[in-house]
Parts: structure tokens; sequence; C-alpha cells
């Protein structure tokens, strides 16, 4: 059967195409048929110029304890045992006396930032970091809470940040993805919509990587083609662009066909380039010592050689599920999963700054949410009962911002005395979002695409630039 007509088909035929001079005028008024439309993943430029050009997110799935971290509350000491002498806020589960941290906080850099001897490496780093510790989400689930960091909205379909950014910007190179994701061992919680495009085109949404692997080709299935030549490899894909190209054109404006156009070539590209990008072991036997041998490790490196050659947005999650999300055993765990990771961030700062990328690249560490400074009482079915853990705290938790046009030596905001609320220029998620683009050079009020009828954007109808974070 003969499709339907579409909205533009329907105004090209119909007044002899007058309808479609009418519409090419406006859209050419809005700046809709720019040259760069042809290629969505074209470098394009922002608002106006800043000084971050790319992103690495460090995503601490599972909830990160802020005051094990970043977050000293020394008051916990005093009522080590006891109940909190305010009312304990509203939990996910149920919490009892105060749990001072088991782990020591010291004053690093000509700053003085307070870090945990988790961090130490990190530390190294305190005159470059931007702490802001009076974080605050809406609920303290992981599902929505993941989604709130990632896409802006913690129950709807919505594009991620990653996906947001490279329709902004584009990417500099066009034989790799503009956006990668990477988690080794599986999936995070919320598995692919952490990197959904929503309902921005299809080529816009992260490219997974299982990073847990070392082999090239385990990394990126089917990076090479063992079986056909690549010469007969490129007659094979002109073919099959031309009849996709056929077929799309009884079919204009379908965002899933094109984006399926788009993979084709992109995964074309990408047999030459990938092979190089994610090979670690082309670095020097002095790099792969400072990052360490973890699987953060291998992943904050293959991070920093993917935007070394232009990819624009990179996440890299811990690892499955919510592997910081200790409601037991905190001591132990945090210990262990900062100890993998502790080494890489601080070996990932320096060696941005030796490539002369620090300056252009904007760094986040943090969770989706933080952990409650009282500790987490027994709860059959949801914990071991080993009452040494904390539950989920969305009410104040922190995170960090270095590179790009980052004040760094300084801590933003505060919790209460305890690190329960957020109490000091308290910041929202959407906030921290407005933030990140203003440093890439976007008013988030403005960076809008039009969907269903309304103007979306990642900050929705919120947020605020926090300009304390700025350089």
């Amino acid at each position: 059967m003969q499709p339907a007509l579409s909205r533009r088909e329907m105004l090209t035929r119909s007044g002899v195409g007058m309808g479609l001079l009418g519409l090419t005028q406006l859209m050419g008024n809005a700046g809709l048929l720019a040259a760069d439309e042809l290629n969505p993943l074209a470098p394009k430029k922002p608002h106006f110029a800043a000084k971050a050009k790319r992103v690495i997110h460090i995503f601490a799935n599972g909830g990160p304890s802020q005051v094990d971290t970043f977050d000293p509350k020394p008051a916990l000491d005093k009522y080590a045992g006891k109940s909190l002498p305010s009312t304990n806020l509203r939990t996910e589960r149920r919490t009892g006396a105060a749990f001072p941290s088991p782990f020591k906080f010291k004053k690093y850099g000509k700053s003085g930032l307070e870090v945990s001897e988790l961090f130490a490496h990190t530390a190294q780093h305190a005159d470059d970091i931007c702490v802001i510790r009076s974080m605050h989400a809406d609920v303290p689930n992981h599902e929505p809470s993941f989604l709130l960091m990632n896409c802006g909205e913690p129950r709807q379909i919505r594009p991620s940040m990653g996906s947001w950014v490279t329709y902004g910007l584009g990417t500099e190179n066009q034989n790799l993805p503009g956006f990668v994701a990477m988690c080794p061992g599986g999936y995070p919680l919320q598995e692919n919509q952490n990197w959904q495009s929503g309902f921005l085109p299809g080529v816009f949404q992260g490219t997974y990587v299982d990073s847990r692997h070392t082999d090239v080709e385990k990394l990126v299935e089917f990076v090479k083609n063992k079986a056909v030549a690549k010469a007969d490899q490129r007659k094979q894909l002109d073919l099959l662009a031309k009849l996709n190209r056929m077929h799309q054109g009884a079919r204009p404006n379908d965002p899933q066909l094109e984006a399926r156009i788009q993979s084709f070539e992109l995964a074309s590209r990408m047999q030459v380039e990938a092979s190089d990008a994610f090979d670690i072991t082309k670095e020097s036997k002095q790099t792969l010592e400072a990052y360490g041998n973890s699987e953060q490790a291998r992943s904050l490196l293959m991070a920093r050689r993917l935007i070394e050659r232009g990819v624009r947005f990179v996440q890299v999650s811990h690892g499955p599920v919510q592997p910081w999300d200790s409601h037991d055993d905190l001591e132990k765990e945090h210990r262990r999963l900062a100890g993998q990771v502790d080494r890489a961030i601080a070996a990932l700062i320096a060696d941005l700054k030796r490539l002369g990328l620090f300056e252009e690249t904007l760094i986040l560490w943090g969770g989706e949410f933080g952990r409650t400074p009282v500790v987490e009482l027994p709860t059959p079915g949801s914990n071991a009962g080993k009452i040494n853990g904390r539950d989920h705290n969305h009410w104040g938790f922190s995170v960090w911002l270095a590179g790009g046009g980052v004040k760094g030596g300084q801590a933003v905001g505060a919790t209460d005395e305890f690190g329960f609320k957020a109490v000091e220029k308290p910041v929202h998620v959407h906030d921290l979002h407005a933030t990140m683009l203003h440093l890439l050079g976007f008013d988030h009020e403005k960076f809008t695409y039009r969907y269903a009828g309304r103007d979306f954007r990642l900050t929705d109808v919120h947020g605020k630039v926090v300009k304390d974070v700025l350089a």
C-alpha cells in the first residue's frame, strides 16, 4: 500500500509547491536549513564562547556517602550511637543512631579542601576540584534518581545529558560516536535509559561499551570484518545506502529510519578508528602504571583516548546495577570501591593536563544521591541486618566538578552539621545541569528541542546556573 502523505509531502504537492516555498522561508528564518543539518553530528557552535568543549562523567552509580568522601562531619563523633538532636529525615528504609565516618579527613592543596582518605590520590588535585556539598534530588529511590541525574527527568522518557550535549555541539570526529557510555561487566540500573536519546534523533544516543574487556574486538562487536575484503564491504555499504535512501524517499522525516541509516555508516567508519581508540596497549608503561590495572582504570584511560580523538561526551559508570549502594559493610565496600577508581581519577586529571586537554574538558564525579549520616536498621528482605551501613539520602549529598571553566580548590554550599540535608546554597540536579550547560556555552533556557507541540530542554522548567562554580 502507498503510505499516507506526510505533512511535508502534502505541502510539496499542494498549490504547485507554493506551500513548501512558504515552509522553506519559515525554516530559513529560524536557522533550520543550515548546511550542517545534512550531517547531524557535524561540529556546531554553542550559544556563546566557553572553555569546556567536552565532558567526562564518572558516574559512581549506587550513591556514595558524602560524609565518608567529600563532606566531613565531626559532629557525628559526638553523637556516635545516639539519636541525633534533630528528627531523622524521611528515608527509604528505617534508620537509627548517628554513624560517624570510619575514614579520616585531611586538608589538601593550597586551598585546604578537606577530602577523605578514600580519595587521597584524587585529593592531590584538590586545587583543581570544586566540590558541591549541597546537592539534593527528589526521592530516595535509585530508578528515578538515575534518570533524574542522567536525563533531567525521573519518570518519563527524556534525552540523556550526553545526547543533549552531542545534539548541541555535534562531534569533532566523524569516525567515532559522539557519545560513548562505558560500564564494565554489564549495564547500570535503568540500563540504556541512562544514555537514551529520547525524542532526539537516534544518532545522538550513547554507544554502549563493556569496558571489562581488554580485547578490542570484544569491546566493540564486529569492529573487524573477517569475511569480506574492505573494498567489497564498501560496495555493499554503498548499495545498502542507495536502497535505504530509496526506501526513505517514500518515508521522509522518519527519525528511526534515519538513525538506522546513520548507524550503518558510523559502524563502517569505526572499523578503522575504533580499533586504535580503544587499544590502551599503545600507551606507555608509565601511563599504564599511573592509572592502575582495575576495570575503572582501563575505562578512564579509554575515556581519555576517546575525548583526545574528538568524542564529545563519555560516561563511565563504576559497574553493573549500583555498586556504591552500601546498605551493609560500608567501611569495607566504600574502601574497596574507592580503591578501584581513586588512583585512576588522579592519573586522568594529570594526563589531561599533560596533553593540554584539562582546561577544555569538564569532569563530573558523583552518584545519583548520597547516603544517610545515621545507620540503617535491619529490614528483613532488604539488607543483611549488620547495622553497619547507610540508607539512601536525596536530601543532601556531594558531587565534584573539575576542568573546563570550573573554579577549583573550593567547596560550594553545605549540608547541616550532620550531613543530612542541604542547608546552605542548595543545588538541585537541575541546577547542576544548567551549570554544566553554561560551562559548555549554552543558555539552558534557550537550548531546546521542539517535540509534541512544545519546546523541551534538559532542565525542564527549572534550573539556575551556580555562579560560584564558575572560574
